[in-house]
This record gives C-alpha cells, sequence and structure tokens, in this order.
C-alpha cells in the first residue's frame, strides 16, 4: 500500500468538446478509515458518456461534479482495509468512488463480489450499468416480438452490443450502426448482427433503408443526429424507441444547423403512433436489477452474449480515454485499470 491517493478533480468546466486542461491529476494523503468504515482500493475505473453531462452545471437528473471535486464514476474495489464487520481485506466490491486510487465507504451503497470473482471489470460492463441499460430499453420500453427489426446505434459500444445480441436472442433482425469497417465486421461476424451499417461511409441512409426493407419496430437510442435522421422515415407504425443517451450532441454548445425538424418528428410520432420513452437506468429500474443478473449471468454461461472490453492502463490516462470516448475511439467497454490486484 502506497502513502498517495491519485485523484482527478474536475478543473475547469468544458465549453464543446472536453480536454485535458479540464482536468487535474492531484496527490493528496490516504485517507484514514474509523469504526465502521472500509479503505477502497480501486482496482477498475467505468468511462461513461454520462460523465459528460456530470462536467456541466446545466440543470439534469443528476448534481453536477463541482470544480476541484473528484470526477464521478463506478468502480471495482478491494478491500484495503477495514473497521467494518460486513467487509473483510481483499473483499472485492462495486462501488461508486470516482477517479481515485482510494476511498473511504461505510458500506452504503457497495455491492459484494466475492473474494475471488473470475472477472471483477464485468461488474462495470456487461454485468453492470451498461448490461442493465441494454436490458431493460429494450425489453421493458421496446417490447421486441419476434421477427421485429431493431436498429441500435453505436453498435460495438457497451450498451449498443448487448441490445444487438439480446435483440438476437429474442429472435428478431437486428441491425447496427457503427463507425468504421472494422467495428462494423465485429457486430456481424461476432455479436451475431444480421447487418451492420457505417455511418461514416457514404449513402449512409440509403444503407440503411436497404437493410431495413420492412421498416424499423424498435429503435434504441444512445446516440442522435444524423444516425435519428436517417432511422425516423423507416419507422414502422407501432414503433418503440427506448432513449438512453445522446452521445452525438454531448458536446454541442447550440442547436444544430438547418431546418427544423421537430414539427416532422412530432407529426411522425402522431400518425405512426411511435412510444419513445427516456430513462435513467438506476432511478427508474433498481427495483429490477436482479431479473436483469439472473438472465444475463445464463446468456453468459451459455455462450450466447459476446462482451468485448477497451481496458486502458494507468489512472492518468483516463482523461484522454474520456475524451476519445466521446469521439468515438473506444472499441468495447471503456474501463481504467487503475492498480493491479492484490
Amino acid at each position: 500500500m502506497t502513502n498517495v491517493n491519485r485523484k482527478i478533480v474536475l478543473a475547469s468546466r468544458p465549453v464543446g468538446a472536453p480536454v485535458e486542461e479540464d482536468f487535474c491529476l492531484q496527490q493528496t494523503a490516504v485517507p484514514t478509515i474509523t469504526e465502521g468504515e472500509v479503505l477502497l482500493r480501486c482496482v477498475y475505473l467505468s468511462l461513461d458518456p454520462y460523465m459528460r453531462g456530470r462536467m456541466s452545471d446545466a440543470k439534469s437528473y443528476a448534481e453536477p461534479v463541482a470544480l476541484g471535486e473528484v470526477m464521478v464514476g463506478g468502480t471495482v474495489c478491494q478491500v484495503e482495509q477495514s473497521n467494518h464487520a460486513d467487509y473483510q481485506q481483499g473483499e472485492w466490491v462495486l462501488s461508486y468512488s470516482g477517479w481515485q486510487d482510494y476511498a473511504i465507504s461505510n458500506g452504503e451503497g457497495l455491492l459484494k463480489l466475492g473474494m475471488h470473482p473470475t472477472h471483477p471489470s464485468y461488474a462495470l460492463g456487461v454485468m453492470g450499468m451498461p448490461g442493465f441499460t441494454a436490458y431493460m430499453g429494450l425489453l421493458d420500453i421496446g417490447k421486441p416480438q419476434q421477427g421485429d427489426t431493431i436498429v441500435v446505434a453505436a453498435a460495438t459500444g457497451a450498451v449498443g452490443s448487448m441490445v444487438g445480441q439480446i435483440g438476437k436472442i429474442k429472435g428478431c433482425r437486428v441491425v447496427g450502426v457503427a463507425g468504421g469497417e472494422q467495428k462494423c465486421r465485429y457486430a456481424k461476424e461476432v455479436l451475431g448482427f444480421d447487418d451492420c451499417i457505417d455511418h461514416k461511409a457514404d449513402g449512409f441512409a440509403e444503407k440503411l433503408a436497404k437493410a431495413c426493407e420492412k421498416g424499423i419496430d424498435v429503435y434504441y437510442e444512445n446516440v442522435g443526429g444524423k444516425v435519428f435522421d436517417a432511422v425516423l422515415p423507416l419507422l414502422n407504425t407501432g414503433a418503440r424507441i427506448p432513449l438512453c443517451g445522446l452521445i452525438s450532441q454531448y458536446n454541442a454548445t447550440e442547436l444544430p444547423q438547418g431546418p427544423d425538424r421537430m414539427s416532422m418528428l412530432m407529426g411522425t410520432l402522431l400518425v405512426k403512433r411511435i412510444k419513445m420513452q427516456g430513462f435513467i437506468i438506476f432511478d427508474d429500474y433498481a427495483d429490477r436489477y436482479d431479473e436483469f443478473a439472473a438472465d444475463m449471468s445464463q446468456w453468459l454461461a451459455e455462450g450466447k452474449i459476446h462482451y468485448r472490453e477497451d481496458l486502458v492502463q494507468g489512472l492518468e490516462n483516463a482523461p484522454q480515454a474520456f475524451i476519445g470516448l466521446l469521439d468515438g475511439k473506444n472499441f468495447g467497454k471503456l474501463v481504467i485499470q487503475t492498480n493491479s490486484a492484490q
């Protein structure tokens, strides 16, 4: 155990895309625990698009990170020291201790992962928030029926890859949208998507329409922008749109240029009786996590779900990796390994 706690704090609020100067790496003393507390040593840190919203002071569903405070984030930690009867040294837990090496907890909000979990970092991805988001958004809001056509953007990302595979398990035709030939090939050859369209290639909208000749029954929205523009005219009557994110807009400082398309959107929702519903996974579905965990664990054991991590070494590399995440440079669930396991 070192005497130093490295932590990355929010140095300034970004205008547009974040830059590395918006973050600051600080070193402080490792905190000291008292009775009823545990000292957590972070091993894995999850990087997710929602963090961009927490860097802004605009009103949202959660409070922003204060300037000078540690960036928020889900973590998988080991208990370094314990003065808590329910936790022992070396035990693995899922926590929310943010971008730092060490944190103190009184046990509230911790999820036990055992002494020797096989894949502890999976708690940040396929068995954690992204997988849970994909599962509930698709099944509870999207309500796919066998033979439906599902379209999902960011198809090889932490959420999109799970959406597509769950859709295939439910007997649907799945069309992904991803950036680049390599990601599209992975979606088809490894994840089992029926097709995947490169949004960076020429003729994207026409290629998507050809891949969805029977229209779109479920569009899982996590990107927005030109992808949604291409999807909108292809939606079938009674289509469902779970909305969990709009990553293409997170760095925007003003509304996009061009004609006002709001009336077209509202008219399509009305005429085609489309359901479009946003959700915040743990606010809306926390009581159903066990249902998700049981199904996902079984699908993983049966080899029905494939999962890919984009693992970056070193807490100091988190800002650069996060900036890349918002630009689609990651391939799979982005995780920072902050320290080695003990």
